[in-house]
This record gives structure tokens, sequence and C-alpha cells, in this order.
């Protein structure tokens, strides 16, 4: 019964072996949980069990009463004698993956992925839809400025935006793998990335467009890296500020071809149906081509294609954010898919319902499209809205992955739709169809006398 007591204190209490120190468990007190999870993983690795009682493990021989025999104890777990505190080796040099050196071709990744390729790319398509709606035609140069201004401006907005957040994205799993956080590059190194493409972007349309453009490109950076990124962190407002901030694109566009944002010289026109262009007085006007430049002094115009990009960021954000809303709650940003989803839900309903008003009063009202848009657009809508109701009644992530899939096709649908009824154009004689229809009416016909 001595021997026992005294074989219990020898296991519990002795000093480990040196090998044991680098596992990080205390050289005491180590507890029983500890040691049943490294049991189990040495158990698969073929090292005998650590959770295994005494009575089934040799403590060793020339202890016990009897000479030669071995002494088993029943419910005691090894400590410091069992190999299994051994199963957490030093990692050797060849498990760590060495850091790819910085080349030219990793480093434009890398800086794709600051500008966050994908939100470039739309930011940059919004804003040649601005330009192809424009009634102005627009010169090459033109074209290309103000693609690679709106590109530039939108990379620094980005980077800055990666630059404030690097200690929050490290939280979420949706962002831990941004070049900030892995230390790819330093942040001095991504700081001067944003400002290059901060200045370059705005200069060149400065220089290639007007100053109108260049002022939108430069506001677009500092409301989304000076308010909307830290406003994430206080209030979900954040959300109708990023709405703003995705719906200037289309305006820049829209001014690089000369138009104006403001009524200057003209009150604000409208264009109704040409059925009731004979009932309605001035300053009412029909849609035709011969009243396209109303078009480019109307600020409706400007502010149907900003609402337009304005409303339909609620339906396609808020159901992405519903779908990461425990990475945002990670890292402790206030949105409203974390706050109260099935509000989130139904901001999403609201802006899917003003999207019709917007495609199908506003939008021909302002003379961008024919009225034949307002028909057209309905059914695009109509799905859109559909997924919306889907998910306000039942705030699943299937159902938000529906309506961010629909929001992701109805946008470039309803921007083909408006460049495809634009006013002032006529598809057919763009194919020369009507043209050469035209040439066969007005052709005189020749008529064959034949004498008898």
């Amino acid at each position: 019964m001595i021997c026992g007591r005294r074989l219990i204190r020898k296991a519990l209490f002795q000093r480990r072996p040196p090998c044991c120190y680098y596992t990080g468990y205390p050289a005491s007190s180590v507890s029983r949980s500890l040691h049943t999870t490294a049991a189990t993983e040495a158990h698969a690795v073929g090292i005998p069990s650590a959770s295994t009682p005494l009575s089934a493990t040799r403590i060793g021989e020339g202890v016990g009463s009897g000479k030669g025999k071995e002494r088993e104890v029943e419910g005691l777990y090894p400590v410091a004698i069992t190999p299994a505190v051994t199963t957490y080796p030093p990692p050797h040099v060849a498990h760590y993956k060495p850091i790819a050196p910085l080349t030219p071709a990793r480093l434009m990744k890398v800086y794709a992925e600051l500008s966050k390729a994908r939100l470039t790319t739309l930011m940059v398509l919004t804003a040649m839809s601005g330009v192809a709606l424009s009634p102005l035609p627009a010169t090459v140069p033109v074209l290309l400025a103000t693609a690679i201004g709106t590109t530039l401006c939108s990379a620094s907005t980005n980077t800055l935006n990666q630059l404030a957040e690097s200690t929050f994205d490290a939280q979420m799993t949706r962002t831990r793998n941004r070049p900030l956080v892995r230390k790819i590059i330093t942040p001095l190194h991504a700081a001067g990335f944003a400002t290059v493409t901060g200045l370059a972007g705005p200069a060149i349309l400065l220089a290639f467009t007007n100053s109108l453009t260049a002022g939108l490109g430069a506001f677009n950076i500092f409301l989304y890296a000076g308010v909307y990124t830290p406003l994430k962190r206080i209030s979900v407002v954040n959300t109708w500020v990023g709405a703003v901030v995705g719906g200037i694109p289309p305006l820049m566009g829209w001014a690089a071809c000369g138009n104006h944002l403001f009524s200057s010289a003209h009150p604000i026109q409208y264009f109704p149906p040409l059925f009731l262009s004979d009932i309605t007085s001035s300053p009412l006007l029909s849609a035709s081509t011969t009243q396209i430049a109303e078009t480019i002094d109307n600020p409706l115009s400007a502010l149907a294609l900003f609402l337009l990009l304005f409303s339909w960021q609620f339906p396609h954000f808020d159901a992405l954010s519903h779908m990461v809303r425990t990475s945002y709650a990670q890292g402790g940003y206030r949105m409203l898919s974390v706050i109260n989803p099935s509000k989130n839900a139904l901001v999403a309903v609201r802006h899917s319902v003003a999207l019709i008003g917007i495609c199908s009063v506003l939008t021909p009202l302002a003379g961008l499209t024919t009225w034949t848009f307002a028909v057209t657009s309905l059914v695009p809508n109509a799905l859109l809205l559909r997924s919306a109701l889907k998910f306000w009644k039942n705030t699943t992530d299937k159902n938000a992955r529906k309506l961010f899939h629909d929001s992701l096709w109805w946008l470039p649908v309803v921007l083909g739709l408006m460049m495809f009824h634009k006013t002032g154009i006529s598809w057919l004689e763009w194919i020369g169809w009507e043209e050469s229809h035209r040439k066969e009416e007005e052709e005189p016909v020749t008529v064959l006398k034949v004498e008898t």
C-alpha cells in the first residue's frame, strides 16, 4: 500500500524530461484534459495513448511489491514518463514555406488585389455606361481617359480602405488573405501606391476630359476612404454612403462627354410619351431625334443615372452582407445585416420597387431612353423584386445568394436595354437595313411602254 502511494506521488510530481518543454505546457500541474488531447494525437501517429489507464501501460520493471514484477495501478494517467507528451516536435525548417520574391508579375498581382480588381471593373463599366448613354459623341481619347482615370481612382480608393482596415481584416475569414494582412507588402508601399493612383486618376481626367469629371473622381476617393470606411464601425448609415459612392461613376462618364449635371441655361425638360405630347404644355417635349440637345443640359438625365446605380446597390449589397454577416460581426462592423437581418431584407425590397419607378418612369421621362424601355425593363425588374420578396419573407443564406446572383445579371441587362432604347438611336438604321429599305421605296419605277 505504501509502495503504491509512493509510485503515484512519483508519477505525478517528478520533473519532466527536457524534451517535453517545447510542447508549451507548464512544467507542473498539467491538466488531465491536455494529456487526453495529446494522447488522442499520439494515438493517430502510433504512439501509446496517454489516456490509457496504468493498468494497460507498463510503468517500469522492478517497481512494486514483487521483485521483477510490474506494478499496475488503476485509473492513473502518466505524466512525465509517457511518450504521449512528445507528440509536438519542433517544426523542421523544411516545413516553413519560403516567401516568394516580389517579381514584377507578382507585384502586379498584389496591386490588383489591393485595387479589388472585380469591384474596379464594375466601376469602370458603369462609368462607360454613362458615356454610352450620352447624347454627345465621345472621342477615343475621352473613352480611354475615362476608363483609365476611373480605374486609378478606384484603385486608390480600395487601397486606402485596406490600409485603414488591415487589423480588422485579419479577424475575418473573408478578408484574412488580403496582401496587407499576409504582410506581402509593407503599409508604406501600399500607401505609396494609393497616393500615386489617387493623384494620377484625377490628373488624367482633368487633362483629357474636364474639371467636373476630375472633381467627381477626387470626391469619390474622399467619400469612400474618408467617410464610408470609418463609418462602417460607427453606424448602419454607412451602407447609404457607400451607395452614393457607387452612383458617382456613371455621372463621371456622363460628364466626360461634356454633359451637365445641373441645368445652366434651360429649365428642366420632360419627355412624355408621344401620345401625350399634343395635350401637354411647355416645357413638355416629345422624345425625338430633334430634341437630343435638351438632354445635354437636362439635370433629370444625370439624376436618373445616379438613382439607378444608387438603388441597385441595396439588393446587391444587402444580400451579400447577409451571407457574410458572421465575418462582419467578427470584425466589429455596424451592418444592418448583423443588427437587424429582417430590416436589412426589407430595405432590399424597397429599393427593388424603386428601381421599377426609375426604369419605367424617370429614365424615359428624362429623355435618356424611349418609352419602350419602360416596358422592356419590367421583366428584369419583376425577377429582381421576386427574389427580394422571397429573401424578405425568409431571410436565409440560400435566398440571399439567389438575390445576389440576380443583382449581378440585372445590372448589365438593364444597362444594355437602356443603350438599345437610347433616344435618337434607330438600330435598324444603324445596321443599314432601314436606309437600304428606304432607298428601295424612293427609287422611281420605270414604266416601259410597248408599242403595238
